[in-house]
């Protein structure tokens, strides 16, 4: 993707230039608006629907667009094999772009141009399936015409049509197929799973190649003449504002080319990075700080945790949880708490864009392709056709690169309308980290009502912490009676609930200003480490194994209890480990898959030492196991890093927090062995970006205390001193 990237990969709508000539295969989405670039002749726009999945060259190159984000997550590999399953394909011979920003490629679950909520592969399982079936038949169609023969009589294997002895590549019939009608994506019948020779086997990923050769072009690859960077003061405190600001030591830096004041702060735009970063350093800025400038983590601590013992918005209740204690036998009340995390991806938030008369372009890695041409859109005047979002390689997107307020990009498209100029606006990391948009900071107080054998029959759980959805255009969907679902899932509609006869969760969402976003797993990545570490605390207050006290609340959980007891197995629970070692367990269902993850650690001085953790999960079918195996593996290592390292931190409203030597995340020689066992399954399919990461830390917790007697119930995880070990 070279900048003004390659005008054959932005021109991708033309039906003759190429390739050579080809075929290219679209579905119309019902009320959705043709998208058609507007730099096309109108003449090589008309020929076929514009919102193409696949295009086949003469040269028998197989190009899939993909509507989403390939973000390290393998759909670049994943989406093509799904296609290439029911075109027959030569698996050699396919290619991958992202798709352009445009209506038809909007997301079948959310209504918009966007990769999250880790649903990408299930939620085009059938659409890319049938762009493949559709392109199969018509170059069936094409053959049979040519050759004189029934369609019914030929076969199609390896990107060829066969019809007894007569062999044709698919690049052959191109030019005939293209003139055919496609048939209605309904009417096709699929492959049955039996005959399937892609889909369900581990598949090498297609861009690893340009990832390990330095191919693959990442937003801050983006490069063409004339092209400026940019970098932007903001204010050290959310909320806080430009009063007055003097650039004269500013422009004195040599290359740097303008300074303008934008809605975010104060650009300085220069010829490249260096001279643009002195520049801002030079800058002399009077700031309005606004009503937060004395946040501070410890005050917000206290706030949380008396909010947690008042009642709040209910997001689920079944029977009196407050009679039904009075029967408990034993009861078991805690406390914990989780703070606020960055995503901190390796490539730091970078956009370019270039804005003419007649459109704007911009280029940027991006999980909301939808929302940035909006952007584009309202900030230039110009109608949101006229918007081109061309999609790098994101490097880490984790949910920061899906801000409902699009703010990145709102912020780039602002700069370069300032500069009358193209600009890359480029974060430094310690921008990134401390810009805004973290997973929200919460405390939860608990409190477990067991009957005589240790089974939980009153259950009452407040969370306090700040709504992700509150503010943004999903509000009215999401957030129901005060209650933000993503705060509360995996606890409202946890299955250790909903075998508890009277229980209650209260919310409740306090506004401090910070902004606020889905963090990967989102709600699950802090109330699976609560609802994990808490069922392992009802266990030992029982005096069962963690184990089998969870196979016994998860009787009526199929799902739930194959993952466990595969995890289980694999890790060989039942057999002693090495002296000075720990053992842990947990399972938790999130985007619809099961996840169970067993760790062994051990405490050397102090510090946590993960070892080995065997994951096993239920995601259904899997598509593409070697990028379940990766994602698990992924998510594991994201999750450590959170479980034993990393937060962020407020004072006078700044955050303490920098860079990669402050915030700390997840080392190289601190990643354990990682097994990871898939369950066979039939089940309804579910996501693997994001599963893997709320098991780990309650595992990680679990085995301390399964070790050392101590129960950590705070992120990251401290121990109080280094302790003598139990085993």
């Amino acid at each position: 993707m070279n900048a003004v990237l390659d005008p054959a990969r932005r021109n991708f709508l033309k039906t003759s230039a190429l390739v050579g000539g080809g075929l290219v295969i679209g579905f119309v989405v019902p009320g959705a608006k043709r998208f058609a670039l507007a730099q096309e002749p109108a003449a090589a726009a008309t020929a076929f629907a514009p919102n193409a999945f696949l295009r086949i060259g003469t040269d028998d190159s197989v190009t899939v667009l993909l509507a989403h984000s390939e973000m390290g997550q393998g759909i670049w590999t994943t989406l093509p094999m799904l296609i290439a399953e029911e075109l027959d394909a030569d698996w050699s011979k396919i290619k991958v772009e992202h798709a352009p920003a445009g209506d038809p490629y909007k997301s079948t679950l959310f209504g918009i141009q966007m990769t999250g909520g880790s649903s990408t592969t299930y939620s085009e399982f059938d659409r890319y399936r049938q762009a493949g079936a559709t392109a199969r038949a018509l170059l069936v169609q094409a053959a049979a015409a040519r050759l004189k023969v029934p369609a019914d009589q030929i076969r199609t294997e390896n990107g060829h049509v066969i019809a007894g002895d007569q062999r044709l590549r698919y690049g052959e019939l191109t030019d005939e197929a293209s003139k055919l009608t496609a048939p209605d994506p309904k009417s096709l019948k699929l492959k049955e799973p039996k005959d399937w020779k892609i889909i369900g086997k581990p598949t090498n990923r297609l861009d690893t190649p340009e990832k390990i050769t330095g191919r693959a072009q990442f937003g801050m690859d983006v490069q063409f003449e004339g092209l400026r960077t940019a970098v932007v003061a903001r204010s050290p405190v959310f909320g806080g504002k430009v009063k007055s600001f003097d650039a004269t030591a500013a422009k004195a830096v040599p290359g740097v080319r303008d300074v303008v004041q934008v809605p975010s702060g104060v650009a300085v735009i220069a010829d490249h990075y260096w001279a643009a970063k002195l520049g801002r350093d030079a800058l002399k800025v009077e700031w309005d700080l606004g009503p937060h400038a004395t946040l501070d983590t410890a005050a917000l601590r206290d706030q949380f945790t008396k909010l947690a013992t008042t009642l709040g918005a209910v997001a689920a209740q079944a029977g009196d949880a407050v009679a039904a204690m009075a029967n408990a036998k034993k009861t078991v009340e805690v406390e914990y708490a989780v703070p606020y995390l960055a995503h901190a991806p390796m490539e730091p938030l970078n956009c370019t864009v270039k804005i003419d008369s007649d459109k704007c372009e911009i280029w940027t890695g991006t999980q909301f392709q939808t929302i940035d041409q909006q952007v584009g859109a309202r900030i230039t005047g110009l109608k949101p056709e006229q918007v081109f979002v061309h999609t790098a390689f994101l490097g880490g997107g984790f949910g920061r690169r899906a801000t409902p307020a699009s703010d990145f990009v709102t912020e780039a498209v602002e700069v370069a309308k300032a500069a009358k100029a193209p600009v890359k606006t480029v974060w430094s990391r310690e921008d990134d980290i401390r810009g805004g948009y973290y997973r929200p900071a919460y405390v939860q107080h608990a409190k477990v009502g067991l009957d005589a054998d240790g089974k939980p029959i009153a259950w009452l759980q407040t969370l306090v912490g700040q709504s992700i959805i509150a503010g943004t255009p999903f509000a009215s969907a999401m957030i129901k009676n005060g209650v933000d679902a993503t705060s509360v899932e995996g606890v409202a509609d946890s299955p250790y609930l909903a075998g508890t006869p009277a229980h209650r969760v209260d919310l409740h969402s306090p506004d401090t200003g910070i902004p606020v976003l889905w963090w990967r797993s989102v709600g699950h990545s802090y109330n699976g480490f609560v609802m994990e570490s808490l069922v392992d605390e009802l266990a030992h207050a029982a005096g069962k194994d963690p184990l089998e006290y969870r196979r016994t609340l998860l009787k009526d959980h199929p799902r739930h209890l194959a993952a466990l007891n595969l995890a289980a197995e694999k890790f060989g629970w039942d057999k002693p480990l090495a002296k000075g070692r720990g053992k842990g367990i947990a399972v938790h269902e999130s985007f619809g898959s099961y996840v169970a993850q067993a760790a062994e650690v051990s405490v050397e001085d102090g510090t946590i030492k993960v070892h080995r953790v065997v994951c096993a999960i239920d995601c259904g079918l899997a598509v593409n196991p070697s990028a379940v195996e990766a994602q698990m593996q992924s998510g594991i290592a994201f999750g450590l890093g959170a479980a034993l390292h990393s937060k962020l931190t407020f004072k006078e409203g700044r955050v303490q927090e920098s860079n990669y030597h402050d915030y700390t995340v997840l080392r190289m020689h601190e990643m354990p062995v990682v097994e990871v066992h898939i369950v066979p399954s039939t089940e309804k399919m579910g996501g693997v970006g994001e599963p893997g990461t709320p098991p780990i830390a309650p595992a990680v917790a679990n085995a301390v205390f399964a070790l050392t007697g101590q129960r950590l119930r705070e992120l990251p995880l401290q121990l109080a001193a280094t302790p003598a070990t139990k085993a």
